[in-house]
């Protein structure tokens, strides 16, 4: 039997490909950059093959090592799991669950759910990280979280993925722009359309809902939807927004107006994922199941937004 790496190794390698310096990445392991850079060679003496090339004033990894600390952070994650399982089989619902959220979601969704949470879960701690959905989705992999929110149509690999519920976007004007009493994705004046900066991924589905090439839409890009709000506020274009951040009181004290389409509105979805092998599902679905409720309960209320013409179902 071929002799095995061991997973000290594995960490040096993978804190070195993230520091891509010896000293800082024996520092963050807690120990000696002799101990660290020897344990390395360890590694590759045991695996056959060169994963690193030491230079004197840079650090480059080969094409195999590479690979081999992609396949590394994955096999960190599962031992992490394994410890997981172990801690929380006692009680399921204890300890600190390290949930990530996109941007467009964190601030309208979580202050509705976590104080029920915490007062339902008192042994259960949150740990928050927002973050966009490509970074959120590589820590998870990574074993740095144990869940993330996003939202829907994305590449989410062999991830655990629960689809929560779909959400509408609305179109969002300045007092005085005319639009018909029945919108349609195609009154859309793509010209005068407002988009999120790369990265984000209610830009890519304000786009495809929209049946708009990626380059189509105004050249200016807000960096949040705070900052989209000013630049339609500003008369500068329009813009499309989820219904929860409508929900949350985005537009409150503005003179924006919030308008559903009529048919076939554009969509998101809105969906809980994890690694297949978490040691937190039970603290999955009821984080889940929890999202559901809140949402269907906010659905059945008024929405708290100026409307023109068209109502909400």
């Amino acid at each position: 039997m071929a002799a095995l790496s061991s997973l000290r190794q594995l960490r040096y390698l993978v804190a070195l490909a993230e520091r891509l310096n010896f000293t800082q990445a024996a520092q963050d392991c807690f120990v000696t950059q002799s101990t660290l850079s020897a344990g390395l060679m360890e590694l590759e003496s045991t695996l056959g093959a060169r994963l690193v090339e030491r230079e004197k004033h840079r650090v480059l990894f080969t094409p195999l090592g590479e690979d081999i600390t992609n396949r590394a952070r994955q096999i960190l994650a599962l031992a992490e799991d394994l410890s997981r399982v172990a801690a929380s089989a006692a009680d399921p619902m204890a300890g600190v669950v390290r949930l990530g959220v996109i941007p467009t979601i964190a601030p309208f969704l979580l202050p509705s759910i976590l104080p029920s949470l915490r007062k339902a879960h008192p042994k259960l701690q949150f740990a928050l990280r927002e973050d966009l959905t490509a970074n959120l989705l590589s820590r998870l992999q990574q074993g740095q979280l144990d869940f993330a929110l996003i939202a829907l149509p994305y590449d989410t690999g062999n991830l655990l993925v629960r689809e929560l519920f779909k959400e509408e976007l609305w179109l969002v004007t300045p007092p005085g722009e005319k639009t018909p009493r029945r919108l349609q994705v195609a009154n859309i004046n793509a010209e005068r359309l407002l988009l999120l900066e790369e990265g984000h991924c209610l830009r890519g589905h304000t786009l495809e809902g929209c049946g708009l090439a990626p380059k189509q839409g105004q050249g200016m890009e807000a960096t949040s939807l705070f900052t989209l709000v000013q630049m339609i506020e500003e008369g500068m274009g329009l813009g499309l927004l989820p219904e929860m951040t409508l929900r949350a009181g985005l537009l409150k004290n503005s003179k924006l107006i919030a308008q559903p389409f009529a048919a076939s509105a554009p969509q998101r979805g809105i969906a809980l994922v994890a690694r297949q092998s978490t040691a937190r599902k039970p603290a999955f679905d009821m984080l889940g199941d929890s999202i559901v409720a809140e949402h269907r309960a906010a659905h059945a209320a008024k929405l708290g937004v100026r409307k023109r013409r068209v109502k909400p179902e």
